[in-house]
């Protein structure tokens, strides 16, 4: 399903109109308000629509919104050293708007979703009212679960008639515990009211099903470190094969990873997709690159500006954000058993290997053929390896990227991959290394060609499986996708000495306008005396792992409180405190 666009902002935020005299009052059907809209199942179709559409804004997925993430990760870091750069080096100054933008758009997402919810009262229960405010649910617990991820502690408002007035517009900040526990009950409640993707038609092609919702709630599940919760939810979630109860509908991972990745009826809203965000695809979009948070316009794109981001500059790209020198030696570092490359590398890196001459569209970069002798960097002035994901450059779609929001492949947010990977994690955390935990990890790595894993290589060390987890499998799986950032908060990877070490060694980086240098293995320790390499991480100082609370709104809002970015607070006495594990860094 490729949810068309009919935006509420305006009309969810107009108060209700009263005359100034005794004059006859007549209501304009164009420029209905709150008070007359809302009151039926057919008007909340369309606030549910408007609900997924902002899920699809500048500040949630259409561009910053997830490249914030991206950067924050050790797999990718920012080229162009610009407009990202604050992001990437952690130090994102609380007087930079756009640092603020995630925080706007799903205050937007979370404003439909609660009128939904508090119209839905006033009519009559039904399965239909049951899928609209199933889908509010997930769509205000996955807002939630970005702002928690991303400001630590925002406020949360879920009543709609408690902000109607502007004396109760303006709400206290919560508790990052008080954030994500709202997100879990969002989603444990849409689980309830959503159907499987079995059900077809809307729901297996775009929609939120309970498979989603079940995802996602293993997933905020994990960030507040109750493993053995979210491994029922992911268990449920596994199909027989895997061991699984396929509670939530059928899923299974698709034969080719590329398929993933690619847009087309063919490929997206897959088998192996829980859940992704829609976009128009290539030649059926509008023309109008409207980037205001309304986003009223007809004539609209509808697609991302992901590949705007990523693309080579010498194909059209803004060239902003390059994969890490570390994500392609990982890649580099272990073949299949057929002697290969891992065939993910190629949907991840766009770079020029002679094992894919015969593979997939082959060596190709927007139509143009790569040879051995071609380098194309991402940045022209700093180089940087290109990210061929969310973009055609592998695909030969067209030869050059029309900038903008133009990008029609659906972000696939979550796989039944991150399923297996998550469920060998809880099984790790709660049971130490079992075969059932490497048998998940091995049904993604049989997907890739690699050998599978062996108990006995971790048999009692649940520290060393967790670091093939975290630094080898999920790398490889999920590299320069969004998720890295969150992964590393729950994780502790910066409240730990030996982690962050780790991070700042990722996160090298060289910076030159040779393009031959770009496959070439970088070292941490050569920063100090080589003046091109930079590692984003040696500008972290903690509380920074969370963007800070703009200072435009604490200044709006005397409610609001700052955060641990904000302060310069450093968060690993609470997540000490928790009881929560880091492990410590295992040489694999």
């Amino acid at each position: 399903m490729k949810l068309h666009k009919i935006s509420l902002a305006l009309l969810l935020g107009l108060g209700m109109l009263s005359a100034c005299s005794s004059k006859l009052d007549v209501e304009n059907p164009n420029q209905q308000t709150t008070n007359n809209f809302g009151n039926t199942v057919a008007d909340l179709e369309e606030c549910v629509i408007a609900a997924y559409n902002h899920t699809r804004m500048e500040g949630t997925y259409a561009r910053v919104g997830y490249n914030i993430d991206v950067c924050r990760g050790d797999e990718a870091w920012n080229s162009s050293q610009v407009w990202y750069m604050p992001f990437d080096d952690l130090n994102e100054p609380f007087t930079d708007e756009i640092g603020m933008w995630s925080y706007r758009d799903w205050y937007y997402t979370i404003n439909v979703c609660n009128f939904i919810l508090y119209k839905a009262q006033t009519i009559t229960a039904s399965e239909q009212l049951n899928r609209i405010m199933g889908q509010a649910l997930f769509l205000r617990g996955l807002a939630y679960y970005n702002l928690a991820g991303y400001y630590q502690n925002p406020p949360v408002v879920t009543n709609y008639e408690a902000y109607q007035s502007l004396e109760t517009l303006y709400s206290s900040s919560s508790s990052y515990d008080a954030v994500l526990e709202q997100s879990e009950n969002d989603f444990e409640e849409a689980i309830s009211l959503l159907p499987s993707r079995d059900t077809g038609g809307e729901w297996a092609k775009g929609r939120a099903t309970c498979g989603a919702a079940a995802g996602y709630y293993a997933r905020v599940l994990m960030q507040r470190h109750k493993f053995g919760e979210a491994l029922v939810v992911l268990k449920d979630l596994l199909s027989s094969a895997d061991g699984g109860n396929q509670k939530y509908g059928a899923y299974q991972l698709m034969a080719n990873y590329g398929d993933n990745f690619r847009e087309g009826s063919e490929y997206e809203n897959n088998a192996e997709s829980l859940y992704e965000v829609q976009f128009l695809d290539y030649g059926t979009q509008g023309t109008d690159d409207e980037w205001t948070p309304v986003n009223t316009s007809p004539n609209a794109t509808q697609g991302s500006a992901i590949e705007s981001n990523f693309a080579p500059g010498d194909f059209g790209g803004w060239a902003d954000i390059s994969a890490a020198p570390w994500l392609y030696q990982l890649f580099k570092a272990e073949r299949t058993t057929a002697g290969k490359l891992d065939p993910r590398l190629y949907w991840t890196i766009g770079t020029y290997e002679p094992d894919w001459e015969d593979f997939e569209y082959g060596n190709v970069c927007y139509q143009s053929k790569m040879t051995a002798t071609t380098f194309v960097a991402t940045n022209n002035a700093n180089g940087g390896l290109p990210i061929a994901k969310w973009t055609n450059l592998r695909t030969g779609l067209y030869n050059k990227v029309v900038t903008g929001l133009h990008d029609g492949i659906n972000l696939r947010l979550m796989r039944y991959s991150d399923v297996l990977l998550r469920a060998a994690e809880c099984e790790n955390e709660v049971n130490g290394p079992t075969q059932q935990a490497i048998n998940w990890i091995n049904t993604v790595r049989a997907r890739a060609g690699l050998a599978g894993l062996q108990l006995a290589d971790f048999a009692g060390n649940a520290d060393k499986l967790f670091e093939q987890i975290a630094n080898v499998e999920r790398p490889k799986e999920f590299g320069c996708e969004f998720g890295r950032g969150f992964d590393l908060i729950r994780w502790g990877f910066f409240y730990s000495a030996d982690r962050l070490q780790q991070l700042k060694e990722h996160g090298t980086f060289r910076r030159s306008a040779d393009k031959t240098r770009i496959k070439e293995a970088v070292r941490y320790q050569d920063i100090a005396t080589d003046s091109e390499l930079k590692s984003s991480y040696d500008s972290y100082s903690p509380g920074h792992e969370f963007l800070p609370i703009f200072q435009g709104l604490l200044n709006e809002n005397n409610k609001l409180s700052g955060n641990s970015a904000n302060y310069d607070t450093d968060n690993s006495a609470d997540f000490s405190a928790r009881g929560w594990t880091i492990h410590p860094v295992v040489n694999l």
